[in-house]
């Protein structure tokens, strides 16, 4: 325990992950031992703090559907995003969140530290999504609040944040980027998108530009042709022909569907190309 508290980075794996912009994702990933007890914090402390209600990633009965779904309908939707998010909480920004909860001042910079790799938030932590929605809540209760001022709906899912409404003035961005600084986050300008009447509106995977909840028209058209030809030719062809040998591979597709599911739970095809892939999946 005395060597996680003092040398965290020691008890980490780091690998990367590809993002869909063709970058790459760090991720600080536990080793059991630390992960075990990042878990019991998370489940046997952090939980019981409340979330702010416009946090909607990492928090139970809240979804990237029920993100996209409060919307649906708007005129205008701006997208921003927060820089190195949790790369930006450090140790100093942990240790409060368990002196509010009244444990000693040793007890609470122990807990942090066990929470933290070098003193920031790492990305693969059990405990680290959590830990972010309540150092943001402040953040969350002014958003929300000037939000509301111009007749706008708000909503975060971990770093991506969503206003719509009827409109949406170019000085509102700039508000929201001095909020974002004054509460120690950094906007990633790079990612700021206003769209306006028929864009292309897409919340965290989810398509609303036609009124409705779906995923985006391309995805659509690469899972069905995936499974079209791995229904048709069986797994092992489809695999050589496109020279992908990920042992995963199926499973990967078959959680896309599943996705595809929970945003349109009532779609004939999706069920019934889900059911079969599924069989596939358990002759192999």
């Amino acid at each position: 325990m005395v060597n996680m508290v003092n040398f965290s980075e020691m008890f980490y794996r780091e690998f990367s992950i590809p993002k869909r912009n063709g970058s790459t994702r760090n991720i600080d990933a536990p080793y059991p031992s630390l992960y075990s007890i990042q878990r019991w914090i998370l489940d046997n402390i952090l939980s019981k703090i409340r979330i702010h209600a416009s946090a909607f990633g990492f928090v139970k009965k809240r979804s990237v559907v029920d993100n996209a779904k409060m919307h649906l309908g708007k005129k205008c939707l701006l997208k921003m995003d927060i820089k190195e998010f949790f790369p930006s909480i450090n140790l100093k920004r942990v240790i409060p969140i368990f002196l509010n909860l009244n444990y000693p001042q040793n007890i609470s910079y122990i807990l942090a530290k066990l929470c933290c790799k070098n003193g920031y938030l790492p990305q693969g932590s059990p405990a680290s999504p959590y830990i972010s929605n309540i150092v943001a809540k402040r953040l969350d209760s002014r958003l929300m609040a000037v939000s509301k001022t111009y007749f706008l709906q708000y909503s975060r899912y971990a770093d991506d944040l969503v206003f719509s409404g009827d409109y949406i003035p170019h000085k509102f961005i700039k508000i929201v980027e001095e909020i974002l600084q004054d509460e120690g986050f950094l906007p990633n300008k790079d990612k700021t998108k206003l769209i306006v009447g028929q864009g292309k509106k897409i919340i965290t995977g989810i398509s609303i530009s036609n009124g409705k909840l779906t995923i985006p028209r391309n995805m659509k058209r690469t899972l069905r042709k995936e499974a079209h030809f791995i229904l048709l030719n069986g797994l092992e062809l489809h695999s050589a022909k496109i020279n992908d040998r990920d042992p995963i591979y199926l499973e990967r597709l078959i959680g896309k569907f599943n996705f595809w599911k929970c945003v349109e739970p009532e779609s004939e095809y999706v069920l019934k190309t889900l059911n079969e892939l599924k069989k596939c999946s358990s002759s192999i």
